[in-house]
C-alpha cells in the first residue's frame, strides 16, 4: 500500500487546476466510495486496536501509529450501514480534518484516480437529508459515492459552535448588523457551522453549495448591474468542491473586472494545504481575522 501513497504530497498540488484525485475504497459489498487524496495522510493495514471505555460505538478503538495515538472509526457504521461485517485484514485510511487526525476502517482500498472537478456532481435530488454523501461521480462507468466526512465527524465528536467571550466586541457586532457574507461549501455541516457563527454576530449569510453555483450567482448579480463588493463584505469559500474548486472560483472572480474587488477568503476545515491557505477550524478562528469596515 506504500506505493499507493508515494506521491500523495505531489498530488495535493492539483488544487488550483480544478482537478483532484480520489482514493477509491470499499466497505462491505461492491459499492465504490471515494475520499479526496488532499485529506489523506497515509493508508495502512489495520494495526492492533485498543478499546476505549465509554467511547462512541463508531470508534473501533485507538491505534499507536508513528508515535501518535489515533482514533479509528468504523466508516460503515458511521454512515448507517451497521458496521463493517468482514474485518479480515481491513485497511485504515489516516486523514486530517479540522486539524485533527483520525483513521477510517474500510474493507479494501482500490486505487487513486485523477479527475476534473467538473466530473464531480452533487448528490442526486431526492436522496433526502439523512444521507452521508457530499458528491458522486463515475469511474469506469461505475458509480462512486464521496462521503461527507465532516458530517460523520460532527456526529461522532461535535465541534463547539459557540463564540468565546471577547472575540467580538460591541462595536464589531454593531457594524455587523448591516453586512452580508457569501459562503460556499459542499458540506452541509460546514455550511451550517459557518452560517451559525456569522448569524450569531448578526451578519446576514447567503450560503451556496459549490464553486460553479457561486460563480453563476455572482455573474447574475453583475449582469443585473450590481457590484459584488457592495453586496457582500466578503466571500468565504471552501477549497475542494464539486463542479469547481475554491481556487478556480477565486481565479474566475479575479479575472472578471466586474467582480475582482470582492474580498475572497479561501479556507478549509480539512487538511492543511502546502500552499499558504488560511484554515477555518472553529467559529473563533473565522472571527479573529475578521474586522468589518
Amino acid at each position: 500500500m506504500a506505493g499507493v501513497m508515494d506521491s500523495v504530497n505531489q498530488r495535493t498540488q492539483l488544487v488550483g487546476q480544478n482537478r483532484l484525485e480520489l482514493l477509491l475504497f470499499r466497505l462491505d459489498g461492491q459499492q465504490l466510495y471515494g475520499i479526496n487524496v488532499f485529506k489523506v495522510r497515509e493508508v495502512l493495514q489495520c494495526p492492533q486496536l485498543t478499546l476505549m471505555p465509554k467511547s462512541s460505538p463508531v470508534v473501533c478503538g485507538v491505534a499507536n501509529i508513528r508515535g501518535a495515538t489515533i482514533p479509528i472509526l468504523d466508516l460503515a457504521m458511521a454512515t448507517g450501514s451497521g458496521g463493517l461485517k468482514d474485518k479480515n485484514n481491513p485497511f485504515v485510511i489516516i486523514t486530517e480534518y479540522n486539524t485533527k487526525t483520525q483513521g477510517f476502517l474500510v474493507r479494501s482500498v482500490e486505487r487513486i484516480v485523477n479527475m476534473n472537478w467538473e466530473e464531480i456532481h452533487p448528490p442526486p435530488k431526492g436522496t433526502g437529508r439523512d444521507h452521508y454523501l457530499t458528491a458522486v461521480t463515475r469511474v469506469d462507468n461505475q458509480l462512486v459515492e464521496i462521503i461527507d466526512v465532516e458530517k460523520v465527524l460532527a456526529e461522532v465528536a461535535p465541534t463547539p459552535e459557540a463564540i468565546s467571550a471577547g472575540v467580538v466586541d460591541v462595536e464589531t457586532q454593531h457594524k455587523a448588523l448591516s453586512l452580508r457574507v457569501l459562503t460556499v461549501d459542499d458540506s452541509s455541516v460546514a455550511r451550517k457551522q459557518v452560517t451559525r457563527c456569522l448569524q450569531t454576530v448578526g451578519v446576514e449569510v447567503v450560503a451556496l453549495n459549490d464553486g460553479r453555483q457561486a460563480l453563476d450567482y455572482l455573474r447574475k448579480l453583475v449582469d443585473e448591474g450590481k457590484k459584488p463588493e457592495e453586496e457582500f463584505l466578503m466571500m468565504i469559500s471552501d477549497i475542494e468542491m464539486p463542479e469547481m474548486d475554491g481556487y478556480t472560483l477565486t481565479a474566475e472572480i479575479r479575472n472578471d473586472p466586474r467582480m475582482q474587488k470582492l474580498h475572497c477568503r479561501v479556507c478549509s476545515i480539512r487538511r492543511w494545504s502546502r500552499k499558504s491557505v488560511p484554515m477555518t477550524s472553529s467559529p473563533n478562528s473565522v472571527l479573529m481575522t475578521w474586522h468589518p469596515g
